[in-house]
């Protein structure tokens, strides 16, 4: 698709994204946010606060330059964006704001060392990879719409009930106000929410795993309030003392990579820390349901029982699956953290292992995991925020 001069070109601007990739997309969103203002109702602010959407894309990027002559390499990462930009509305019609201001980022930052060869290069090259990405997330919108329940991107719910699950967590049952049954969706994977808040310019979005398995009339995420100091914490700040039973919201059609392979029987080991232990959930209950023969082991690390939710749920599962353990860790109460000899000991032999917590978590859980001599194949991991780079090498 590309010809061989403009792969080449694009080969050589490999060490300069590497050195001044992260400058380039701060100034993209600058300029882009500027000329659109209304990107602002879909993009998430506190990543871009925090500066991690500007890592992510300066990531992305750079993955997409080293690998222009196989793209396919890359595939897994675009699919995985794809499927959260699916969650988000993104249309076609946005890719080419996209790709003006994008190639302007390079121009501005690079100056006279981007010269028209290297802007027409990455010119296509862009082309070429929006292309991909409206082509999947068209596919997804299709497949999403076409199923029994299904709809294209937003609409209306209802919170139906509000439950309390720790001192940190809430649970969120929502229902559509169309009254129309809900379709099925894979253990794992997640919708966002879009909501309003007084004195906010601009709609919010958040993405959240759906907490439990699918039900007829009902969708369930369970929400940890962050502190209202930290940007993360708008949204959910504003669920917990804001919203109630009877209000309404708009939620997307779940979407995402990460989930249970349910095709398969072989054993599987969950371990998650903190609110991580939402997807879990919906994959446990999923096994409870329908493959209750199945070997499985449920770990989580939680800072203190007041902390913890599903704690009751977890014990009964447990308790009702022949084949199944259920472990828990309370870092502040002498119990330490999930370390080798606590997953040498736990994790099931063979078992496909899925892994969801703060990236601080996953990072040690992962490291270990490896260095126990697991492949990385079977390590399944889901990330809270934009796709960024774990340091995973091998210990």
């Amino acid at each position: 698709m590309l010809s061989q001069e403009t792969i080449d070109i694009i080969k050589s601007t490999v060490p300069v994204l590497e050195q001044h990739g992260k400058t380039i997309t701060t100034v993209f969103y600058k300029n882009m946010f500027e000329a659109h203002p209304e990107l602002l109702n879909v993009f998430n602010h506190a990543n871009q606060s925090q500066g991690r959407q500007q890592t992510a894309l300066a990531n992305a990027v750079y993955a997409a330059a080293a690998n222009i002559d196989n793209l396919g390499a890359i595939i897994p990462a675009v699919v995985q964006i794809a499927h959260k930009h699916k969650s988000l509305g993104i249309t076609p019609e946005q890719y080419p704001i996209v790709g003006y201001h994008l190639l302007g980022a390079i121009k501005e930052v690079l100056g006279d060392a981007a010269t028209p060869e290297i802007i027409g290069a990455w010119g296509e090259a862009y082309q070429v990879i929006a292309d991909a990405f409206i082509g999947i997330e068209k596919e997804m919108y299709d497949k999403a719409e076409q199923m029994d329940g299904g709809w294209r991107t937003f609409k209306e719910f209802t919170i139906a009930d509000k439950v309390v699950e720790s001192d940190v967590i809430t649970s969120f049952y929502l229902k559509p106000i169309d009254g129309q049954p809900l379709p099925t969706y894979k253990p794992g994977q997640y919708i966002t929410i879009r909501v309003t808040i007084p004195g906010e310019t601009y709609t919010l979005n958040r993405q959240y795993s759906l907490s439990q398995a699918t039900t007829d009339d009902t969708f369930r995420i369970s929400v940890k309030r962050e502190d209202e100091c930290n940007p993360n914490g708008k949204v959910s700040v504003f669920l917990h003392r804001g919203m109630n039973v009877g209000d309404t919201l708009e939620v997307s059609a779940p979407a995402g990579d990460f989930h249970l392979d349910t095709d398969s029987d072989a054993p599987v080991t969950f371990i998650s820390g903190g609110v991580g232990i939402t997807p879990m959930m919906s994959m446990y209950e999923y096994i409870a349901k329908n493959t209750p023969e199945r070997q499985v082991a449920f770990l989580h690390s939680a800072r203190t029982r007041k902390h913890q939710a599903f704690n009751d749920k977890l014990t009964e599962l447990n308790a009702s699956l022949p084949a199944s353990k259920y472990a828990v860790l309370y870092s502040e109460e002498g119990d330490g953290f999930i370390n080798r000899d606590f997953l040498a000991s736990n994790v099931i032999e063979g078992s496909d292992i899925y892994v969801c917590g703060p990236m601080a978590f996953m990072q040690a859980v992962i490291k270990e995991l490896y260095a126990l001599g697991i492949p990385e194949e079977k390590v399944h991991y889901e990330f809270f925020g934009p796709a960024v780079q774990l340091e995973l090498a091998h210990v």
